[in-house]
């Protein structure tokens, strides 16, 4: 009896060192990574990729436009993200309300297949906040194949003289109001509130017009057109791609007059409940093949220089995801305004509420 109770007594306390470490291990390794993220911007096959590869199952928080994303971290917090992937305009402001953290880049080996252009970017200088995802550019998806695109103008948007049908605009307002500034002559980072009142009635212009359906995301934009609600709307180069995939009668524009380039990068929350898978998904996303897998899915150019080694040309040579160098000289890359924030923000009220 004595022998039965002392191995009785052994297997209780075995179990109990046995869930003490089991839950030492649950708590030092978190089963997933929360990556919060543009809807349609990443292959659905990488998701089960990704676990394999690391063991860590990969959740989406999916928004729809930068000023969307930025709220929800300020309403719910950051505690439930590990990686955010966020455009470079809004990453200053991202940094200024503590939403990231600096990364560790020693526990990104892949970050040496970042290319050289996409190193020291103006809106992380010293490259401690961001990795690149990828990149891209804004312009005007349209439905008519007779209009040569290297000479497309924001009139066909904003002047209800030149509007063939109807069309939408974009929903996020660094971007509208910078088109808009391009669109009359001036500066896209311009801080000036002149310039700025004379963007803001532009863009009140355009919403006059019978042709006006609203503002949507570069998605809805893009489905609006393909389903031919809209003859026209303002949207991200991949969604223009996916279209043009779709329906080759689209055709996709940078105006004359000017536009953007931009970076999404992904960025480390700051408080992560997961710092190492957060650095295994950079780390996957960095891998050269895995890279050039993403660029295809999405339609957007890649910043990783290994990439480019495993894509095909008719990929690299498509102008509509890589921009001619025409097209490149009209545009810019979006500087943070800093103090001058609350000018766009005061001019994007007027836009939405008039």
């Amino acid at each position: 009896m004595k022998k039965i109770l002392l191995t009785l007594s052994f297997l209780v306390i075995a179990s109990f060192f046995l869930a003490c470490n089991s839950d030492r291990k649950t708590s030092s390794k978190t089963d997933k990574v929360t990556v919060m993220i543009y809807s349609e911007y990443i292959d659905p096959a990488m998701l089960q990729d990704f676990e394999a590869k690391t063991g860590y199952k990969l959740q989406l928080e999916l928004y729809e436009a930068q000023e969307e994303m930025i709220s929800k971290l300020q309403t719910v917090g950051t505690a439930q993200y590990d990686v955010i992937i966020a455009s470079d305009v809004v990453i200053q402001q991202m940094i200024h309300l503590g939403l990231i953290d600096k990364i560790d880049t020693n526990k990104i080996p892949n970050r040496v297949n970042i290319a050289d252009q996409f190193r020291n970017p103006s809106y992380d200088p010293t490259n401690e906040y961001t990795i690149p995802y990828l990149w891209g550019t804004t312009g005007i998806l349209y439905r008519d194949n007779t209009i040569d695109p290297m000479n497309v103008s924001y009139s066909l948007l904003f002047d209800a003289k030149n509007t063939k049908g109807n069309f939408s605009l974009l929903e996020e307002s660094r971007s509208m109001l910078s088109m808009a500034l391009q669109a009359k002559g001036f500066d896209a980072n311009s801080t000036d509130k002149n310039e700025l009142n004379q963007a803001v009635d532009y863009i009140l212009q355009a919403k006059k017009d019978p042709h006006f359906l609203g503002f949507d995301g570069s998605v809805g934009g893009k489905d609006k057109v393909l389903s031919k609600m809209d003859w026209a709307a303002i949207v991200f180069n991949g969604e223009a791609m996916a279209a043009i995939d779709e329906d080759s009668s689209l055709q996709f524009a940078i105006p004359v007059e000017g536009s953007f380039m931009w970076v999404d990068a992904m960025t480390l929350s700051s408080k992560t409940p997961n710092k190492d898978g957060a650095y295994a998904f950079m780390n996957y996303i960095l891998d050269a093949k895995i890279g050039a897998q993403l660029a295809k899915y999405i339609n957007y150019a890649t910043p990783n220089k290994a990439s480019l080694t495993v894509l095909d040309r008719d990929f690299t040579d498509n102008r509509v995801i890589n921009p001619s160098q025409e097209e490149i000289k009209r545009m810019v890359f979006l500087k943070d305004p800093g103090e001058s924030a609350r000018l766009f923000d005061e001019a994007w009220t007027i836009v939405k509420t008039r």
